[in-house]
């Protein structure tokens, strides 16, 4: 159940980070409320995989994964543009979180 947690708490930051692109700065209603919701329940969930895990290693995963989905959404739902360097600095981040979880010995409980 432990990493069912950690996608759910990298899920729910992914939809209110997202929803606060929309909020405009606190002033539309339902992005805000989406935006507060979603953060609460992303770290109640992130908070149930801190019992067992290290914290360092659930918040590179947790972010880790959260910056690749939401650069995803803002390169295909809001035409943000990717140059090359970002690009890279993506796929160093999907590289960090491989290493992470398929190397280190710190995930195995």
């Amino acid at each position: 159940m432990t990493y069912f947690y950690l996608a759910a708490a990298i899920m729910f930051e992914v939809v209110a980070t997202t929803a606060l692109k929309q909020t405009d700065g606190f002033t539309k209603l339902w992005p805000s409320l989406i935006t507060i919701g979603g953060y609460a329940l992303a770290f109640y969930f992130l908070s149930l995989p801190l019992r067992v895990l290290p914290v360092g290693i659930i918040y590179a995963v947790w972010s880790g994964v959260g910056i690749v989905f939401i650069t995803a959404i803002g390169w295909v739902w809001f035409r943000q543009t990717l140059d090359l360097a970002a690009i890279v600095g993506i796929l160093l981040i999907v590289a960090g979180v491989l290493v992470l979880n398929l190397f280190s010995k710190t995930l195995a409980h």
